[in-house]
């Protein structure tokens, strides 16, 4: 990051980075948010941000989102498993750690915890992750803009153990490139964050990670855990989300999510 943005970080209340995200720009964007994080800024993360989002996932009414957030915040922080399926084939289990927060990134962007925009999500680091993921919706990063919408031809992954063990897709230069980006460093390949996504404004996948993580359902990302804000004692240099679509969700024995909608 030039010096003379991040001089000028040390003396604002309120950021907003709007980029389009280009290959091995994450250290970038990291040295950017330690000193969002140092001090406290009110920073909005809008990577990739175009008009359709502006006309659909930035119109959510927030104070709904946030609301809906609190109400899942309240279920999944007293739970100890969440398991979800979907009908593309996904049957994923995650074992949670009392030791890791859950945070809340609703669109209501406070000096605790930076966050996109549009909002809607809460998230924490998960003790353990096992299953299979089918990736219908979309993968993040610089990725996300290559590959688009994956409805027609989603990438399947396996996890045990938290780490990714298996990829699989009829496209093999996104099954390559993915398996790539997952093994940069001895962390890539560990999954990072767990979170369930809030924003009800939203109807479907429009093909950008900056929008869709926020559709009601499961996404899992690969990489840095965010340890600052949850309590992981781990880190990785990089990140990458995957969005899945059309959950059903249960929250140890109660079924908060039914074919993609909310049930609390």
């Amino acid at each position: 990051m030039p010096q003379a943005v991040l001089d000028d970080l040390e003396s604002s209340q309120v950021s907003i980075f709007t980029v389009r995200a280009q290959r091995d720009e994450l250290r970038t964007r990291m040295q950017m948010t330690e000193v969002v994080n140092r001090k406290h800024i009110r920073h909005a993360h809008m990577v990739n941000i175009e008009r359709r989002i502006m006309l659909e996932g930035m119109r959510a009414d927030f104070l709904k989102v946030d609301a809906l957030s609190i109400r899942v915040m309240d279920v999944v922080t007293k739970s100890r498993t969440i398991r979800a399926t979907t009908p593309a084939g996904t049957n994923l289990s995650a074992q949670l750690s009392p030791d890791y927060r859950w945070i809340k990134t609703s669109g209501i962007i406070s000096t605790k915890k930076w966050g996109n925009l549009p909002g809607g999500e809460v998230f924490t680091t998960p003790l353990e992750v096992n299953g299979a993921f089918v990736i219908d919706g979309v993968v993040g990063d610089y990725l996300c803009s290559k590959y688009g919408n994956l409805r027609d031809t989603p990438l399947t992954i396996q996890v045990e153990g938290n780490r990714l063990v298996h990829a699989t897709s009829e496209n093999k230069e996104l099954e390559t490139e993915f398996w790539k980006y997952t093994h940069t460093d001895e962390n890539s390949d560990r999954v990072g964050e767990f979170a369930i996504g809030t924003n009800i404004g939203l109807r479907g996948v429009i093909g950008n990670i900056l929008q869709d993580e926020k559709l009601p359902g499961i996404h899992i990302a690969f990489g840095s855990p965010y340890g600052l804000h949850t309590g992981a004692e781990w880190d990785s240099s990089t990140h990458i989300d995957v969005v899945g679509t059309n959950f059903d969700i249960w929250a140890d024995d109660v079924q908060i999510m039914r074919e993609g909608q909310f049930l609390i």
